[in-house]
C-alpha cells in the first residue's frame, strides 16, 4: 500500500468545501421531515445518508493518532457550513482529473505553435491523467485521438498561448463527452410515467429510489414507489421506512410474490390513485447471471416502463463502460444514475457511462 501523509489525506478527503456540502446534504432531509429541527448537526453526532437521522457516534480510541487529529479537526470551530448553496453536491472525484491534466499544460510554456512533435509530451500526460482517473481505456483513446486532430495545425489566435488553446480543446471534447447539455428525464403523455430501476447489488437503488421520488415530488409530480426486491433481507422494510421519510406512498406484496406480478399490481394501484410517476425498485443483479437477468425482462414487459435507469456507483471505473453496454443489449436502458459521487472514486465512471450513450445516440 502506498503511503500517504496525514496532511494529504486530511486535505484531499475532508476539504472544507466538501465537507460542508455533505453536512448540507445529510441535514436537509432531517429538516424537510421536522420543521423543527436545527439547521445544523451537532459535532457529536453523525447523519444517516439513507433516512436523514442523527445516530450516536462510537467513542474513538485514544491511540489512533489519523483518527483523533480528524476528528478534532471536524469538531473545530474553523469548519463552516455554506447555506448559500444547498441544492449543489460538489464531489471531488474529479480532483486527481484536474491535477493530472493541469500537469499536461506546463509542457506547452514557451512554445509560438502547437505542432505534432511538442503535443506528444502533453497528450501523453492526458492520456495516463484519464488512465489514473479510471476511464475505460477505449474512451481514453479516443478522446486523445479527437484532440491531437484538433490541436495540431490549429491556428495560432493572437494573444492566446498555445497551452491555452490546448485547454480549450480538451474543454470542449470533455463536454462533447459528457453530452454538451442536460437531459431532462421522459414523462408519459397518458397514464403514469413508469421509471424501472436496474443495477448491481449494492449501489443504491434502494435509496435512489426515494431521492429521485422526492426530486420529482417537488417539481410537483405526485409519486409511488413499488418495492420489487423480494430477495435481499429487509429490502422491502427499507424502501418503506425511506417511503415515509420523503411522504410517498410505498406499494408492497411481500416476498412471496414474483417481481413481474408485483410489478403489475404496484401499477394497477397507481393507475387507481392516479398517480403521476411510479419508481419501481428491483433485486441486484450481475449481468452474467442469465435467471435474474430473465426476471428483469419480465419485470420490464409486465411495465412496459418509460424510462428504464442503470444505477451505477461512481467507484466502478472503467468496469463502468461494460456494464452499461452488458444491461444495455440484455433489457435496453434508456439512462443511468451515478450514485456515491461524495467518495474517493475519480471521475471514472462519469466519463465512461456517458461515453457509451453517445456511441448508442
Amino acid at each position: 500500500m502506498e503511503a500517504v501523509h496525514l496532511s494529504a489525506v486530511a486535505s484531499c478527503h475532508f476539504s472544507t468545501s466538501s465537507f460542508s456540502h455533505n453536512r448540507t446534504l445529510y441535514t436537509s432531509s432531517s429538516s424537510s421531515s421536522s420543521s423543527s429541527s436545527s439547521s445544523s448537526v451537532k459535532p457529536n453526532t453523525l447523519c444517516s445518508p439513507w433516512i436523514g437521522s442523527t445516530t450516536p457516534t462510537t467513542s474513538f480510541s485514544t491511540r489512533n493518532l489519523f483518527t483523533n487529529e480528524i476528528w478534532s479537526w471536524v469538531n473545530s470551530k474553523s469548519v463552516t457550513v455554506r447555506r448559500d448553496m444547498r441544492g449543489v453536491v460538489r464531489a471531488e472525484m474529479f480532483g486527481q482529473l484536474t491535477s493530472g491534466l493541469e500537469a499536461a499544460w506546463s509542457k506547452l510554456k514557451g512554445e509560438e505553435v502547437l505542432t505534432k512533435e511538442n503535443i506528444v509530451e502533453p497528450m501523453r500526460d492526458i492520456r495516463r491523467a484519464l488512465l489514473e482517473a479510471d476511464v475505460s481505456l477505449p474512451v481514453v483513446r479516443r478522446f486523445v485521438q479527437a484532440v491531437t486532430d484538433q490541436a495540431v495545425g490549429v491556428g495560432l489566435i493572437r494573444g492566446v498561448r498555445p497551452d491555452q488553446q490546448l485547454v480549450k480543446i480538451v474543454h470542449d471534447e470533455l463536454v462533447k463527452l459528457m453530452g454538451g447539455e442536460v437531459c431532462e428525464l421522459v414523462f408519459s403523455k397518458s397514464g403514469p410515467t413508469v421509471i424501472l430501476l436496474a443495477g448491481l447489488q449494492g449501489v443504491g437503488k434502494t435509496t435512489v429510489c426515494a431521492k429521485l421520488a422526492n426530486y420529482l415530488k417537488k417539481q410537483g409530480k405526485s409519486c409511488m414507489l413499488v418495492a420489487g426486491d423480494v430477495y435481499r433481507p429487509a429490502a422491502i422494510d427499507q424502501l418503506s421506512i425511506l417511503g415515509k421519510q420523503v411522504d410517498v406512498p410505498v406499494y408492497t406484496a411481500g416476498t412471496d410474490v414474483k417481481p413481474s406480478e408485483i410489478a403489475k399490481q404496484g401499477l394497477a394501484d397507481a393507475k387507481k390513485k392516479k398517480m403521476d410517476v411510479v419508481i419501481v425498485d428491483t433485486a441486484g443483479r450481475l449481468q452474467i447471471d442469465k435467471t435474474m437477468m430473465d426476471e428483469l425482462k419480465e419485470v420490464k414487459q409486465a411495465l412496459n416502463p418509460t424510462e428504464v435507469l442503470l444505477v451505477v456507483d461512481a467507484m466502478t471505473g472503467q468496469e463502468a463502460a461494460a456494464l452499461v453496454t452488458t444491461f444495455n443489449l440484455e433489457i435496453g436502458i434508456t439512462g443511468a444514475i451515478l450514485t456515491k459521487l461524495d467518495g474517493d472514486s475519480r471521475g471514472g465512471a462519469a466519463l465512461s457511462v456517458k461515453e457509451v450513450f453517445l456511441h448508442w445516440t
